[in-house]
């Protein structure tokens, strides 16, 4: 039996730091971390993971090299963030694009500065208008 209903998504993002780029991606986009603190504790009390995989912030657990962050309104895919000791080294091979429109690029521009973004450089021409960034990791994104 086949439906056309959307299949839902999760963006899986290699990272050296999971909980800070979940972080900087969770405010980027509005969302938010993802509190494992009641299922973390639920795998220790079961004897099925120890405490050195378990990193603790602000009095919630996380695992150590996978954090999740996600739209609360359930609208937008999951971005779940895992651990990969070596830093980005190359291009991206695919990419987020921040839809925000021309009236409010530059101010997101301007607010994803202040989260730690760093703007690479800016296209305006004829077809279209966007500011390429990295996020604290080096990973590129648009804003347009």
């Amino acid at each position: 039996m086949s439906t056309n209903a959307a299949t839902p998504i999760q963006i899986v993002i290699d990272a050296t730091d999971p909980l800070a780029q979940a972080r900087f991606w969770a405010d980027a986009l509005h969302y938010e971390v993802e509190d494992t603190t009641d299922l973390i504790n639920r795998v220790l009390e079961a004897g099925l993971a120890t405490r050195d995989l378990i990193h603790e912030d602000n009095g919630r657990l996380y695992w150590k090299d996978l954090v999740a962050a996600g739209d609360p309104g359930n609208a937008g895919p999951r971005l779940l963030f895992q651990r990969k000791p070596k830093a980005k080294t190359g291009k991206n091979r695919l990419h987020l694009d921040l839809n925000v429109g021309n009236d409010r690029r530059d101010g997101e521009v301007e607010r994803l500065q202040r989260l730690g973004g760093e703007v690479l450089y800016e296209i305006d021409e004829p077809g279209g208008h966007h500011v390429t960034m990295a996020d604290p990791e080096g990973n590129e994104f648009c804003v347009q």
